[in-house]
């Protein structure tokens, strides 16, 4: 019993260890901002709450049949980051190119219908912003790594699990409080971050792409 609750406390920091960094809940508030604008709090915190549910599900889901979905299409952890990245250049240029005024940035109500926020807190900010393809690759990648290891599948399983609670955590802590930046800031302040992170998401959307036309193409060994 005690080594098997070794086991899952082990594998969960190292699944928590590997994808918290990744992700960085963090530095994604300033752009979840940005892609709620005209949110009350109580909507913010219900799109928050949805991003962490459904992170955890695509996280989960990774670790324990991402291979095996990736092997029946035939699909390589290079093309899903190739896809992913031009999925966050599209979404980061949507950004920098709409028009953003602080008013509708600060604006007290919420102008967003339960629709809306059933659709937008899964494309795209659960999925490429929140969940991108680094995150799903390392998600496959522990999967398959805890699956070659000789661990019990039920430690394995419930590691896992208990990892991606503890990153999902994060994730609705990080968005759920994102708004008080807004009273920090101020409305210049909150636009002049807002069009920043917008670079920095366009910026990492075409690292992730070179990433997986490098993997895809060797494009390092052909520069060499």
């Amino acid at each position: 019993m005690g080594d098997t609750v070794a086991t899952v406390i082990r594998i969960a920091m190292l699944a928590f260890a590997a994808l918290l960094p990744l992700i960085n809940p963090p530095g994604l508030a300033p752009i979840f901002l940005s892609m709620t604008p005209g949110a009350s709090d109580p909507t913010r915190t219900t799109i928050a709450r949805r991003i962490a549910q459904t992170s955890f599900v695509l996280l989960v889901g990774a670790m324990l049949v991402g291979s095996y979905v990736l092997i029946f299409f035939g699909l390589s952890l290079a093309v899903v980051k190739m896809a992913g990245g031009l999925l966050v250049i599209a979404s980061a240029w949507h950004l920098i190119s709409a028009e953003q005024t602080p008013d509708s940035t600060i604006a007290t109500a919420s102008s967003m219908s339960a629709e809306h926020i059933a659709t937008t807190s899964f494309y795209p900010l659960t999925f490429p912003l929140t969940i991108g393809p680094g995150a799903i690759s390392v998600a496959v990648t522990l999967g398959a790594g805890i699956r070659d290891h000789d661990v019990p599948p039920l430690a394995a399983i419930l590691g896992a699990m208990a990892g991606v609670v503890m990153v999902s955590a994060a994730i609705y802590l990080s968005f759920r409080f994102a708004s008080r930046l807004i009273r920090v800031l101020g409305r210049t302040g909150t636009v002049v971050l807002l069009r920043l992170s917008a670079f920095i998401l366009l910026s990492i959307g075409v690292q992730i792409l070179c990433d997986g036309l490098i993997e895809r193409f060797g494009l390092l060994q052909a520069s060499n």
